[in-house]
């Protein structure tokens, strides 16, 4: 699967799941984007796909505050010039009932999860019209297929954004730009790591697979829909959730 000369920008991708995204970008022969809130850690991702010689900078970017976005945006397009492909990855949430939520927490997870998505999508999408040609995936997660439990705001925004993948797709279509949407079923990230060892261990053995996902299983799907082997695919939700979900 080649890429070479593509423009991939990926959102969260300092670790976990973005990290692992960017790394099959390069290794596809994409010009990389490494895009996150944490300076440090996307220095050191982009740093080391340059050292296995790929083509990779890293650019700060707040997805939850949209001058971040828009100035993030332009250097981009101004360093590189249209973008072939966006990666909405960059995502965050913390288990806690939902009566114990604030406003301040809500805010940032709309913000981070559905919001700040749809802002750098806004901000990308006008060169990939005027070129008739681009790929966006999003990446959500099943919590916004089925819900999950003590995570109901971020559940509504990630299903949010499912919604936003499929309308955008309608939109976009004769312009010949691809939409769609992979979402996760647990996977072992930085995130996880944050969860409870008997938490974990309840969700292995919730899954067929009776195991964790490894970020680059979740990046195969989101490289996969950035392909031209999906030329003809768009609108599509994806769960890769080891059949934890078997959402319809």
């Amino acid at each position: 699967m080649s890429m070479k000369n593509k423009v991939a920008v990926v959102t969260g991708a300092a670790s976990g799941i973005g990290r692992a995204t960017a790394q099959l970008f390069a290794d596809a022969g994409a010009r990389v984007v490494v895009a996150d809130i944490d300076a440090a850690g996307g220095e050191v991702a982009a740093t080391a796909l340059r050292e296995q010689g790929a083509d990779a900078v890293f650019l700060p970017v707040n997805m939850t505050d949209s001058a971040s976005i828009t100035a993030f945006a332009a250097a981009v397009q101004a360093q590189f010039g249209p973008v072939d492909v966006l990666v909405n990855g960059a995502g965050w949430g913390r288990t806690a009932p939902f009566w114990e939520g604030t406003d301040e927490f809500w805010d940032k997870l709309v913000a981070l999860n559905f919001v700040g998505p749809m802002q750098l999508t806004k901000a990308l999408l006008p060169a990939m019209i005027e070129r008739a040609s681009g790929r966006i995936v999003n990446v959500s997660s099943d919590a916004g297929r089925v819900g999950s439990l003590g995570e109901t705001v971020y559940s509504g925004a990630k299903g949010g954004l499912i919604a936003f993948t499929k309308s955008l797709a309608r939109e976009v279509a004769r312009y010949q730009i691809n939409v769609n949407c992979v979402c996760p079923g647990p996977t072992d990230t930085p995130l996880m790591a944050a969860v409870p060892e008997k938490v974990q261990e309840g969700l292995k053995k919730a899954i067929p697979f009776r195991r964790l996902a490894q970020p680059s299983e979740i990046a195969d799907a989101i490289v996969f829909f950035a392909s031209d082997r999906a030329s003809y695919v768009t609108g599509q939700v994806l769960s890769v959730s080891g059949g934890l979900t078997m959402a319809g």
